[in-house]
């Protein structure tokens, strides 16, 4: 019974290697295409937390601990909301009102990456904030699951 258990273990483990890099790829195109294509900040976002998700899955709860650094997740969280805010009041200072994209005429052609002005910044902004919230939240849930599986022992 105990080798089934080992397999499943090496099983588990080669799929997150195999799927962690995809969603972190994946993840990343759609924060960084959302003003162009469907999909945004907060769908990327999502995407890329699930590397979190994937070492928890993998590895078990002592190596998530080890990789992803709370504190900083949460730091980095608030850098995010502030960075949104930022860009948010840059219509305010250029005379215009709260999220209006006031960047649109200076930057490049239409289709191009950076070509939506503030809009690319915010929703980068918003991925940002995203994956590291649901990052937090999702080490979180694990600290208590290794908790009730403690408790049940």
């Amino acid at each position: 019974m105990d080798k089934n258990i080992k397999v499943k273990n090496v099983i588990v483990k080669t799929a997150a290697d195999f799927f962690m890099p995809i969603a972190l790829i994946f993840g990343l195109y759609v924060i960084l295409h959302g003003h162009l294509s469907p999909g945004g900040g907060f769908q990327g976002g999502v995407i890329v937390a699930a590397a979190v998700v994937l070492v928890y899955l993998g590895y078990g709860h002592e190596t998530t601990e080890n990789v992803f650094n709370e504190n900083l997740l949460k730091k980095s969280e608030t850098f995010a909301a502030i960075m949104y805010a930022g860009f948010a009041f840059l219509g305010i200072f250029y005379g215009a009102n709260f999220c209006r994209n006031v960047l649109a005429d200076k930057m490049g052609a239409a289709g191009e990456l950076f070509s939506s002005g503030t809009i690319f910044w915010m929703n980068f902004s918003v991925g940002f904030k995203v994956l590291t919230g649901i990052g937090f939240l999702s080490l979180i849930f694990f600290g208590l699951l290794k908790e009730k599986n403690n408790e049940s022992k």
